[in-house]
């Protein structure tokens, strides 16, 4: 009951929007097609809802509330309709106008524009998840380790300075080596160094800025279920595009998934814009509960999750991978360390905070 509670806006607004999806398209198999699309989205993204915990947790309330306002008509408008009109008149050489009469007159021609542009959204993506996962297992000072002796190994790796970049740059290279097109090549490396370059530079900017405010908030008060909540001004501004930029990452796979669906964007857009809307309110969840603190595991399987998920984008250079094989892969580990972690609370009589 609890849990209906806290998500009874989302409910609201799914109700609300098979409502206008169907005024939209009075058609048999609309509101198939839309709760379909809502459970895609929520099925792929559901490790992002973990991961954007980790972040959220060290945010103001203020600046949770903009990430479940301002930051879900980012997600809506900006990624899931915005976004893939902007990549189509990129890489089409076409104008805004042009893509968009395509999108809501011509949506076959759309699909397949859409499609062309598929290599340098998934390298984009893939880089840029990739560093994510890295990032977190190669880290020096990381205590807890779900798969001992590759953990450590990977957090011992952590100490070399630049390596992550340099394992990255290396897959790189390899996925590009699987095409055959030269320019599909330069694609893959082109948008694959700017997903690198955008992590590199987002949690850059997001730690320093962390760091400058960390001795006056105390990295801020505990909140619901041990939350911490404090990061303000331009350190919480600096995550919380961090956040968008992940969120980004995580939809592109989804979009491009949806077409399999229906080529109706209205219908996509509102899709997964809904399932978007679940994710955030599900990581508001997780920090007010305290989740991640009593699951020591949960934060391991989400970052496997993403692994996975950034090989599945890169691989898809070569290889179709369907959709469904992605979420299965995220729920997968997500189940698996919430059942390693339930096994260690029993073995060792209750969780403990969770710092690494």
């Amino acid at each position: 009951m609890e849990l209906l509670r806290f998500f009874r806006v989302d409910l609201v607004i799914t109700v609300l929007a098979v409502v206008a999806a169907f005024v939209y398209d009075p058609t048999a198999g609309t509101v198939a097609i839309v709760l379909l699309l809502i459970v895609l989205e929520i099925s792929i993204s559901f490790d992002n809802a973990i991961v954007n915990a980790t972040v959220v947790r060290n945010l103001s309330e203020f600046w949770q509330k903009l990430f479940l306002t301002v930051g879900v008509l980012i997600a809506v408008f900006g990624m899931r309709l915005v976004f893939p009109i902007a990549i189509v008149a990129i890489t089409a050489g076409l104008g805004a106008g042009e893509v968009i009469d395509l999108a809501f007159n011509d949506p076959d021609e759309y699909g397949e524009k859409l499609e062309d542009a598929s290599l340098s959204i998934e390298a984009f993506g893939g880089a840029f998840l990739l560093m994510v996962f890295l990032s977190y297992f190669m880290d020096d000072e990381k205590e807890i380790h779900w798969f001992g002796p590759v953990e450590r190994g990977l957090a011992r790796l952590g100490g070399v300075n630049g390596l992550a970049i340099g394992i990255g740059l290396v897959l790189l290279l390899l996925t590009q080596a699987f095409v055959d097109e030269s320019q599909d090549k330069l694609d893959i490396l082109l948008a694959g160094a700017i997903g690198l370059a955008t992590y590199v530079v987002i949690s850059g900017i997001a730690d320093l800025l962390e760091a400058s405010t960390q001795g006056a908030t105390e990295e801020g008060s505990s909140g619901v279920g041990g939350a911490v909540v404090g990061l303000t001004g331009k350190a919480a501004f600096a995550s919380f595009m961090y956040l968008e930029v992940l969120d980004a990452s995580f939809s592109f796979d989804g979009v491009i998934g949806a077409f399999a669906i229906t080529k109706e964007v209205v219908l996509i857009a509102i899709g997964l814009g809904v399932g978007a809307l679940y994710v955030r309110s599900l990581t508001v969840y997780l920090v007010r509960k305290g989740t991640l603190s009593d699951y020591r595991f949960l934060e391991h399987g989400a970052h496997y999750a993403i692994g996975a998920l950034a090989a599945i984008l890169l691989m898809s250079a070569h290889f179709h991978i369907p959709e469904v094989i992605t979420g299965l892969l995220g729920v997968a580990f997500i189940g698996a360390g919430l059942l390693s972690s339930i096994k260690w609370n029993k073995e060792h009589g209750g969780a403990e905070e969770v710092t690494a």
